[in-house]
């Protein structure tokens, strides 16, 4: 299956164009299309959300998509490579037109492939080392280590309180929630519900400095 990808931030814009490149693209290289995604939408909203979402979930190996640039898919670089990685795990092609971008089985895949994994590995290690520095941080201060006050409320939340030190450091230096969701891979939601019920009141005790709680 070809699936034609379109997507413009605003309805201001109009999708023909890029529908015309693409139908372009596939006459000259003897392609159909079988189906259309269009959507009007930010490229920064998760692509999870958006219609995107719903095509990775549903192409099997040997389909591809078609869009006519890499930033139709994404704004940044790390959803970008993300969304390339869930393809070439479930064996899709993108090909993008303007950038003339092949995602394939060739050796530039490939380099891809070790490129994704060698940054997802140094932004695991990155995390442990962040990690490892709060808890000593933690230790020096002569703070408790270990399960936070309300430890049986937080069963719940078994996925993240075993950040809570490094959670409540981030906090401090003025981190925003969203920005720590995304670096401990924690919804947003599941964060800002544990700042709320166990860090937000302690820092209020403690210190009255607002705290960065959203990024534009």
């Amino acid at each position: 299956m070809v699936y034609g990808y379109i997507r413009v931030s605003s309805d201001k814009q109009t999708v023909e164009n890029q529908r015309f490149e693409i139908e372009r693209f596939c006459k000259v290289n003897n392609l159909s299309i079988n189906g259309w995604i269009e959507e009007t939408i930010s490229g920064t909203k998760a692509y999870k959300k958006r219609r995107l979402g719903a095509l990775l979930q549903k192409v099997k190996k040997g389909d591809t998509i078609i869009c006519t640039e890499l930033s139709r898919l994404g704004r940044t670089l790390f959803m970008i490579m993300e969304i390339l990685s869930v393809c070439m795990k479930k064996e899709c092609r993108v090909w993008t037109i303007k950038d003339n971008y092949r995602l394939g089985d060739d050796i530039q895949s490939k380099v891809l492939a070790f490129a994704f994994g060698l940054s997802a590995e140094i932004e695991r290690n990155l995390i442990s080392m962040r990690t490892k520095e709060a808890l000593a941080r933690v230790r020096a201060e002569g703070r408790a280590v270990g399960r936070p006050k309300g430890a049986l409320q937080q069963q719940k939340f078994y996925k993240i309180h075993e950040q809570d030190a490094l959670i409540r450091q981030m906090v401090s230096e003025g981190v925003s929630l969203n920005k720590i969701s995304a670096l401990i891979h924690v919804s947003k939601g599941t964060v800002r519900r544990y700042y709320h019920r166990f860090i937000e009141a302690d820092l209020m005790e403690t210190d009255n400095t607002e705290i960065l709680m959203e990024e534009p």
